[in-house]
């Protein structure tokens, strides 16, 4: 029994490493151009999504960064997700700004001590380069390209997950908006849910919103109903967040089955 209860675990932390799996998205419209990183000491492609009032307009927008935000990734479905609902009115429109991967296990990991992660993603503790890319480049070269306004937010599914919520733990006030789906808080023996109460109470005098999501990937729903629990004792009044726990959703079905609530949830603040 201990080494079938090993294989599904083993099984369910290789594909939240590993690339999903590829759809036919249409392409949306978009602008793409290339960084060069100090951070991550390489270049890097952006691909940017404007919502249509941009073009008539000289409004501020806010924006919505995406790791997994390649062409190839996660960047088509939800810029065309974006462009329903905000035609829809269900969401204020956003600019949306994916970065796409070079070797996303390693930007999206953090340190770890477990010497069995490294089985499937390199310990490298990448995150801390990535997130200061974002923060120190990324932002500063979209606020210079593009009319954007001082709010700010974070989508990912799995690794991505992981980093949306080490950013949202370590570094709260990064982002306005956390959105994390199936978030991989395995990582490091579950180290970001064991810590969660440490770092609720020290978080910053700020409104933010965070959402996420568990689906049925043992691995994970047990710490992500977890850290509700956490987040039910100890959140702070300025926190606002939700948790929708999905067993009936698998690890690669849960980003495109909740993409919608959680923008609707998350972005209208009202």
């Amino acid at each position: 029994m201990a080494k079938i209860i090993y294989l599904f675990l083993f099984v369910g932390t290789f594909v939240s490493c590993a690339r999903r799996p590829q759809y036919n998205d249409p392409i949306p419209k978009h602008d793409s151009f290339k960084i060069q990183s100090e951070k991550v000491n390489e270049e890097r492609i952006l691909n940017v999504w404007l919502p249509p009032e941009y073009e008539n307009s000289q409004t501020s927008f806010p924006v919505m960064y995406m790791p997994d935000g390649g062409i190839r990734e996660d960047f088509p479905h939800i810029a065309n997700t974006m462009a329903k609902l905000i035609a829809n009115k269900s969401i204020p429109p956003f600019i949306l700004v994916g970065i796409e991967n070079t070797d996303r296990r390693i930007d999206l990991t953090g340190f770890s001590e477990t010497v069995s992660d490294s089985q499937y993603c390199p310990l490298s503790d990448g995150a801390k380069n990535f997130r200061a890319f974002i923060t120190d480049e990324l932002v500063l070269e979209i606020e210079k390209k593009y009319r954007v306004n001082a709010k700010k937010g974070i989508i990912g599914e799995s690794l991505a997950g992981l980093f949306v919520m080490e950013t949202f733990f370590l570094n709260p006030s990064t982002f306005d908006y956390y959105i994390a789906m199936d978030p991989s808080l395995w990582w490091n023996n579950h180290y970001l849910e064991k810590e969660a109460k440490n770092y609720l109470k020290n978080f910053p005098d700020k409104k933010t919103r965070l959402w996420f999501a568990g689906s049925s990937a043992r691995d994970i729903s047990v710490h992500t109903n977890n850290l509700a629990l956490t987040f039910e004792q100890e959140a702070p009044k300025n926190l606002i967040w939700k948790y929708s726990n999905q067993p009936k959703e698998k690890h690669h079905t849960i980003f495109r089955a909740t993409k919608e609530k959680a923008l609707i949830w998350t972005l209208n603040d009202d």
